[in-house]
């Protein structure tokens, strides 16, 4: 039986998912109005809706992030969310408040935001019903690995493309702390992407102001087929808030090189919905947003995966400086340019500064002002591609799902049988639909009109890569009309036959099935389980779990919370690492992140577990 693999694709909204599903992926993640991890990206019943209708009709599925903390006053609110995505038919929703499992029978994927990290995190979750769980962002290879050797009935989500948070999911509390922004609650303020200075316990200044915590995006497009053999199943996309030019740009470039390792798998992977996509472009992903790339942790840890010159979108190199003038700048290269790009460089305090150009003429480019800071030598990049942009926002793909017909003689009249081909389903997911006409001899060939009417698919997600007879000798005159009809009923009964190729039956409500209910990990902080409503206590409470407390953002610690977990380590990213072969340091410790406004924020160093403590102080 051939592995199913999936891509799956982010939508902020209809258009995008549509988009999404459209340039090859195999499921998309989109916010409901209320209750998603990104409060900014909130979408309609009637929208998810329609967009589970377009999905379904490729096999792929459609999940729905209610993964905030909820409060007492929303849970009857959110059952009635829960009502309306089942009802609608959604195929799975991403969960990290516990009070959601024993209100919905809608298969449950843990989001990253219950800080999914362990063999044992994972384990716990698939005890209580969770099909799927979406895993750290910051685990390798092997630690990938070894999760799905110990728990190898639990679908495996990774994320492959997009921002990093520099904390754990669900373990960062700065936002809330800084701002009265809850990251628990969709409503992060970014305090990673600010910038700090750096101090040592003695009030020396190690570092100048910069983006000490602001890393470079993840790209793991080189590294999927490791992924595959480690377990993973689901391949994620991050960028719920991204437009649709980066969907269409990063799905079509993740998709193209799923489909080139299952064409070279022998035959033991496939993808996990139908149909193929056909592109008007070719992707790029640096053309996209983009802050450089990195594999973040995927090889244990490296060297070069912040971004501490600035938070925002790089884009690609394009060349150096050649010559500057008043009017215009050369580049040395061989990119092209157009009318609109937008460029960027560092500039000589380490910062990053952009112009738009006028008007380019080759390599020669007239801004409407040349920035005072640049300098012949200094490296240029695109943040702004004007071509690839105008092409995108036009329809660039086209998925079709390919069919085989046969066109039948039977005792009533005809009928025309539609298979779908090319996957492991392809002998279970057919249809058939019967013409009851008195049969009359053709008397000239009929082949070319029989070709033409039955193949005539452009309005649907079919295309029909062959057609046979049974009879082979079959000849009969059957009305253009008639031909047409049998078409458009057999692609209708085969849309309906996909979509229920795909129904899941529903979970068992938690309150209506055992469950082992062992105690989870234990939390070293009371708050750090993100309890809000009594019926998220009183789960934990069920489980037998010690150490409980009210969520931070219901009661913060009066003084020295713990804000954020993060496997980026500063000492390490200075060469102080003494566990990794690194110098003793010459500070004295604790070291302290401050914002330009004074505020200081501590730093502990957790060795043993490899990762560093950001406080408040």
């Amino acid at each position: 039986m051939r592995r199913k693999i999936e891509l799956l694709a982010p939508a902020k909204d209809l258009e995008c998912g549509i988009a999404a599903i459209s340039h090859g992926a195999d499921a998309v993640y989109i916010g409901a109005q209320r209750f998603g991890a990104r409060a900014a990206a909130g979408n309609s019943i009637e929208d998810i809706e329609q967009l589970c209708h377009y999905a379904h009709q490729f096999a792929a599925k459609v999940y729905v992030t209610v993964n905030t903390i909820i409060y007492d006053d929303e849970l009857e609110a959110t059952e009635q969310l829960l009502n309306d995505l089942q009802r609608i038919g959604v195929d799975a929703i991403l969960v990290q408040d516990m009070s959601i499992i024993s209100r919905t029978s809608i298969p449950l994927h843990a989001s990253t935001q219950t800080d999914n990290r362990t063999v044992e995190k994972v384990r716990w979750l698939r005890s209580l019903g969770f099909k799927r769980v979406v895993l750290a962002r910051e685990l390798s290879v092997s630690e990938i690995s070894k999760i799905h050797k110990e728990v190898p009935d639990v679908e495996l989500e990774v994320f492959v493309h997009g921002a990093l948070c520099v904390s754990y999911s669900g373990q960062c509390y700065a936002s809330q702390y800084c701002f009265g922004r809850s990251a628990n609650r969709g409503e992060c303020a970014q305090f990673c992407r600010l910038k700090f200075g750096l101090e040592d316990a003695e009030g020396n200044r190690i570092d100048r102001d910069r983006y000490l915590l602001s890393l470079k995006d993840m790209c793991q497009i080189d590294r999927l087929e490791q992924l595959i053999d480690a377990g993973a199943t689901s391949f994620k996309i991050e960028g719920r808030l991204k437009d649709v030019i980066y969907v269409k740009n990063v799905v079509a470039a993740y998709s193209d090189r799923l489909n080139q390792i299952v064409q070279k798998s022998g035959g033991r992977l496939s993808r996990a919905s139908l149909g193929t996509a056909t592109y008007s472009f070719v992707s790029n992903l640096k053309k996209t947003f983009n802050r450089g790339f990195t594999n973040y942790f995927l090889d244990g840890r490296k060297q070069d995966i912040s971004s501490p010159d600035t938070p925002k979108a790089i884009g690609e190199y394009v060349g150096k400086v050649k010559e500057i003038s008043h009017k215009w700048i050369k580049v040395a290269g061989t990119a092209s340019f157009a009318n609109g790009d937008g460029l960027c460089y560092i500039n000589a305090d380490h910062e990053l500064e952009g112009f738009r150009v006028n008007r380019a003429d080759k390599n020669c480019l007239y801004p409407a002002k040349t920035p005072h800071t640049l300098k012949v030598g200094m490296s240029l990049y695109r943040n702004n591609d004007q071509a690839f942009e105008r092409e995108l926002l036009k329809q660039s793909a086209s998925r079709r799902i390919a069919l085989s017909m046969v066109l039948s003689e039977t005792d009533e009249g005809f009928s025309l049988e539609a298979k779908v081909i090319g996957t492991e389903v392809d002998k279970c997911i057919k249809a058939t639909s019967s013409l009851a006409i008195e049969k009359q001899e053709a008397r000239t060939p009929q082949r070319e009109n029989y070709e033409r009417q039955l193949k005539r698919l452009g309005d649907t997600q079919f295309e029909c890569d062959d057609l046979s007879f049974n009879p082979p000798s079959f000849n009969f005159f059957i009305p253009s009309s008639m031909l047409s009809t049998l078409r458009r009923d057999v692609c209708a009964r085969l849309s309906e036959a996909i979509a229920d190729s795909i129904k899941v039956k529903p979970q068992a409500n938690m309150e209506n099935e055992t469950h082992d209910m062992k105690s989870p990990p234990r939390a070293t902080l009371p708050y750090l389980y993100n309890i809000s409503n009594h019926l998220a206590r009183e789960f934990y409470e069920s489980c037998g779990t010690e150490n409980i407390g009210e969520a931070f953002e219901i009661k913060p610690p009066s003084k020295g919370a713990l804000l954020m977990q993060c496997r980026h380590c500063l000492r390490y990213s200075y060469g102080y690492c003494v566990k990794n072969g690194g110098e003793k340091p010459s500070w004295r410790e604790p070291l302290c992140l401050v914002l330009p406004d004074g505020r200081r924020f501590p730093l502990q160093f957790d060795c043993k577990n490899c990762q560093m403590l950001v406080y408040a102080e």
